[in-house]
């Protein structure tokens, strides 16, 4: 095989071992350096934030390839420095501010996005001026669909940006490109790229001892056993040297066969030997983190968390404030991340401070407790009633919920009462028992089936059932909607407290927000579930639960069953053991404590009594997703 040349500088040595056991350990050095610089960038904003929170392929056939997303510049009608951010499904990334005062920012920064056929299609694109210390203030927005994008004749587009308080205003555009890389590219692409971190002499080819360096960088016994042997299968006409594309072809194929690299050479997060697709699509992402001085800052869940100015990570890096995905998270902050359903993107819902503060104060310490057991539960049923007296006088009707108009939320599945769909348009948290429930996210000390349902609810038949929470929030539609189709088998009223159901209080230690609250329990009997109790939850400034269906009634899911006079509270189902398959994304979302955002209508589960099969079978003709 032939010696290659190496940069000035780097010495070499002047015989090499075709086993690799004695390669020129100034070029290592000078290999591990690089990937070095590359895993410091890879990082992004804050320590521990890698590309190993990239979003893995639950299956190859979901793989559509890897959109690369340019935001290049924008318009706007005032001058100053601007940042833009991009959001798609859980990852958000951010540009580089701008360094001068302009109308007219320039960017031209790049973020690669892994595509999956059933996954997330709807990016968020946002504008930021950034003239504050604390925070930068959002300016503009626009949504674009990623796919339909990639099926116009061009490759750039200039969208107009939306003002985000009123939508129908538009204060500027930006220009972007997107182009989408061929899935059988993919492999090929990060080969030629991590090879050419050894092209010394950067002449588009390989000697062997570059490649032995490679290998020996990569600390894998068995390969490094097996590089003559694939040096000797590229190299075709046997003159020592290799193009890069004849040797990425190669690595590419092996990789699939028999992996090479055991770990990400950036990040090092060990990469599972089993799943060859998955780690060449994160050594890709990784590894493009890294690089260039115009690619994205990644590493954040919102454009939110990505606009926050230097105060708040001062404050994050001395541990004062946090910003993480699940409700236990949300409990202690003043926001909760929530996953859209239909855009499948995180989102925030903001919590004014002062409520926060209070509310930790009452709900999450003894001196709160001290308080509501000295006047501030009577304080709370007093305003609540008062509240919920004023919301049903005449003179308010108009600010109680309307109902939805037809065909507002289509209802998944209509003609098969053995899918059972999302009772409200809320923030749902669902497990497969009771226990769950329990170990991921409700935390008082007496929560039980039957303290929730009361006695005389034949709670009984609902021991170690399914729990689905719809937690409605002020600014959602109000009404609830039949989830199964039944009778009305009853009701039962549970005087009580009126706790706020927000996360805080749900996750205190000091009272029982579940079953110390006021609620009404109304027992629904189904050819398809058993029996399913639903229970609607009084709370803070909800001073009335309105039913608009009456004992004996018989009802089909999605028909409307009443409604919260004022403000948002909760809806709770329990359906019997072993009767319901609830959607598997769902389940996972749930178990990382991070509620759903679902509309009245979405599929909810399927029936194990008439499907005793794991799945949803023959639903591919429904409307999964109304």
């Amino acid at each position: 095989m032939g010696h290659g040349s190496s940069k000035p500088g780097v010495t070499e040595p002047t015989d090499d071992s075709t086993d690799g056991s004695r390669g020129s350990s100034s070029r290592l050095s000078s290999l591990k350096q690089r990937l070095h610089v590359h895993r410091h960038r890879s990082h992004g904003h804050r320590e521990g934030d890698s590309t190993s929170g990239h979003l893995k392929l639950h299956s190859a056939e979901d793989f559509a390839g890897i959109a690369l997303v340019k935001l290049i510049s924008a318009e706007m009608k005032f001058k100053d420095k601007w940042m833009a951010c991009i959001s798609f499904g859980e990852q958000t990334c951010r540009t580089v501010i701008c360094d001068q005062h302009t109308d007219k920012p320039t960017w031209n920064s790049e973020k690669k996005l892994l595509l999956e056929r059933n996954g997330p299609r709807v990016a968020r694109i946002t504008v930021f001026e950034t003239n504050r210390l604390s925070k930068n203030n959002l300016i503009g927005y626009c949504e674009v669909d990623i796919f339909e994008f990639l099926t116009k004749d061009t490759d750039s587009e200039v969208l107009n940006l939306l003002d985000p308080s009123s939508p129908e205003i538009v204060v500027g555009n930006i220009s972007l490109a997107c182009s989408v890389e061929d899935p059988s590219e993919t492999q090929k692409s990060f080969a030629r790229r991590i090879l050419s971190i050894v092209d010394y002499n950067e002449d588009g080819k390989l000697t062997f001892s570059e490649f032995s360096d490679l290998i020996n960088a990569f600390g894998n016994k068995l390969a490094a056993d097996k590089k003559e042997e694939l040096f000797k299968a590229a190299d075709l006409n046997g003159d020592g040297v290799v193009s890069m594309d004849e040797l990425a072809s190669l690595l590419a194929i092996c990789q699939e066969k028999e992996p090479l690299i055991n770990c990400c050479p950036v990040c090092g997060e060990f990469l599972e030997p089993s799943d060859s697709l998955n780690n060449m699509i994160h050594m890709t992402l990784c590894f493009d983190e890294g690089t260039g001085h115009q690619v994205m800052t990644g590493g954040f869940l919102t454009d939110k968390q990505a606009s926050y100015g230097w105060m708040f990570k001062l404050s994050e890096w001395a541990h004062v404030s946090s910003y993480d995905i699940g409700l236990r998270s949300g409990s202690s902050a003043s926001h909760i991340l929530v996953f859209d359903r239909s855009s499948k993107r995180l989102v925030e819902e903001l919590i004014d401070g002062k409520i926060v503060l209070s509310m930790r104060a009452l709900y999450q310490s003894r001196l709160g407790l001290q308080l509501m057991d000295k006047g501030a539960k009577e304080l709370l049923q007093s305003i609540s009633e008062k509240q919920g007296k004023k919301m049903g006088s005449v003179e308010s009707a108009k600010d109680i919920p309307k109902e939805l108009k037809p065909g507002a939320r289509p209802i998944a599945c209509m003609e098969r009462d053995d899918v059972a769909v999302c009772g409200a348009d809320s923030r749902l948290m669902a497990f497969q028992n009771v226990e769950d429930s329990l170990r991921f996210w409700i935390k008082g000390q007496k929560f039980s089936v039957q303290g929730l349902l009361g006695k005389e609810s034949s709670f009984n038949a609902f021991t170690n059932g399914s729990l689905v929470i719809f937690r409605l929030a002020p600014q959602d539609y109000h009404r609830f909607h039949f989830p199964v189709s039944g009778t009305i088998e009853k009701f039962v009223d549970i005087p009580g407290c009126l706790f706020t159901v927000n996360p805080i209080a749900v996750n205190s230690k000091y009272c029982n927000v579940f079953t110390e609250n006021k609620r009404v329990v109304s027992i629904i009997s189904t050819r398809d579930f058993g029996k399913v109790a639903f229970v609607a939850i009084g709370a803070t400034m909800v001073g009335s639960i309105t039913f608009t269906k009456k004992k004996g009634d018989y009802v089909r899911k999605g028909d409307e069953f009443g409604y919260f006079s004022f403000g948002g509270s909760t809806v709770i189902c329990v359906f019997e053991k072993d009767s319901i398959k609830i959607d598997k994304d769902l389940l996972e979302n749930s178990a990382r404590s991070l509620e759903t955002l679902v509309a009245v209508g979405m599929t909810l589960g399927v029936s194990k009594k008439k499907h005793p099969e794991v799945g949803l079978p023959n639903l591919d003709k429904c409307v999964l997703q109304a």
